[in-house]
């Protein structure tokens, strides 16, 4: 090889070199920014729960009532973390739910749409279970639940639509949004509800986007005009009588 040869593939080398540098920091940059629990709503929130919450794994925490009649698995937001939904999942196990959230990698659920496989082993006891998931959490649960359809008895959405086809089978699903919701793409929502050909849906009056966790305000969302308290337990209200 000429000298000119080397400089050339020393310098492509080093730009590919430079390229894949510049790539690592700016995910790394990328999965270090998320919403964060607002741990004293939340903790404020739990010290009125008469539930128990038990960790089944290092990624799948439980909130277990004293006599459940359901089982439900959810999978949170996209870049949230998943400690601003417990107190939607002690709310359900308040209301005789047994709850399961399972802890994203990077808070992104399309690095484990499989998390909810094995939690059902854990809880035999329960007869019937649900899936469910909030904005990207709950696109990514309906994902998993198409190849498991036969396992489950209902998908709950929470501010998210499903790109997976139930419209040949008699799955049941429930559709939760906020009135103010300003990130759920309204086209998409509308596009992909052929999907689903056994729908219930209810729209929270005053409610918004973020208001399903506790995290804080979400960018692009709209303001609610009720607390995250309100909404989360309007929300439970309905799943509890949804699984009815």
């Amino acid at each position: 090889m000429t000298r000119k040869k080397r400089i050339i593939l020393i310098s492509i080398i080093s730009t590919v070199f430079a390229v894949l540098i510049a790539i690592i920091v700016a995910m790394g940059i990328y999965f270090s920014i998320y919403y964060h629990a607002e741990n004293e709503l939340v903790d404020a929130f739990l010290e009125d729960s008469q539930v128990v919450k038990t960790e089944i794994d290092k990624n799948k925490i439980a909130f277990v009532p004293e006599n459940p009649k359901a089982g439900f698995i959810f999978y949170p937001g996209g870049k949230v973390e998943a400690e601003a939904y417990y107190p939607l999942m002690a709310e359900c196990a308040n209301n005789g739910i047994l709850s399961v959230i399972v802890e994203m990698p990077f808070n992104l659920a399309v690095f484990n749409v499989n998390g909810a496989e094995g939690i059902k082993e854990e809880f035999p006891q329960i007869e019937k279970w649900f899936l469910g998931g909030h904005s990207l959490g709950g696109s990514m649960v309906a994902s998993y639940l198409e190849k498991n359809i036969e396992d489950y008895d209902g998908l709950i959405l929470l501010g998210s639509y499903s790109t997976a086809d139930f419209s040949g089978s008699d799955i049941r699903v429930l559709s939760i949004y906020g009135e103010n919701d300003g990130i759920m793409n309204r086209e998409k929502y509308e596009k992909n509800k052929s999907n689903l050909s056994n729908l219930t849906e209810y729209v929270i009056k005053g409610g918004n986007h973020a208001g399903f966790g506790m995290y804080g305000s979400q960018n692009g969302d709209n303001e609610a005009s009720i607390s995250n308290e309100e909404q989360i337990k309007e929300t439970v209200e309905i799943i509890a009588l949804f699984m009815e």
